[in-house]
């Protein structure tokens, strides 16, 4: 058996995206300075200009899950990090609105196979929110360390599963020396 485990050191390779709400952006600015900060101290180069983080700015929470999910498709990101903030008011607007961007988020992720972040405070007041996005403590922090931990996890089981089928799997009778992953010279005299 094996234990797996995502790692927080071997980040030069990885490519993220980050998908920001803009509406609250009083919240989500500081969040975003806060997955930045983290980002850079673990190795990744978070400059717009870079090759390592593309940033998109979408009005609100709401039209975050849409965008996560066709980032996702492109298959070009480790991970991508989703930012908003959804903060309670006098209507069950906040209900709706939560309640769609954790379902959104979450099929992003599983529709894709890419790990998509859930950085989205559902907070009750803006006192809350900001004390989540660095009064108190910066959350966006915490939604980087995710995202770097789950790029690392899940290209250790992709690699894993890609060795272990290589390894078990045989090509067609038509092959009947040669194994997926390598040819022998006894293999090519089919």
């Amino acid at each position: 058996m094996a234990v797996f485990e995502g790692t927080f050191t071997q980040t030069e390779p990885l490519r993220l995206a980050i998908v920001i709400g803009r509406f609250n952006d009083l919240v989500t600015t500081k969040l975003l300075a806060g997955c930045q900060d983290c980002l850079k101290r673990h190795g990744v180069d978070p400059d717009p200009h870079g090759n390592q983080v593309d940033y998109v700015w979408v009005p609100g929470s709401f039209e975050v899950p849409l965008v996560a999910r066709q980032l996702a498709l492109t298959h070009r990101y480790d991970a991508i990090i989703c930012l908003g903030a959804v903060i309670r008011g006098q209507t069950p607007h906040f209900d709706y609105v939560s309640a769609e961007v954790s379902k959104g988020i979450a099929a992003a992720s599983f529709q894709t196979g890419v790990p998509v972040i859930f950085g989205i405070l559902t907070v009750d007041t803006m006192q809350q929110a900001l004390e989540r996005a660095g009064i108190k403590a910066n959350h966006g922090w915490d939604y980087a360390m995710n995202a770097l931990e789950m790029a690392s996890l899940m290209r250790q089981l992709r690699s894993n599963v890609t060795d272990s089928y290589t390894q078990t799997q045989s090509l067609p009778a038509a092959f009947p020396n040669a194994s997926i992953g390598k040819l022998t010279a006894e293999s090519e005299e089919v």
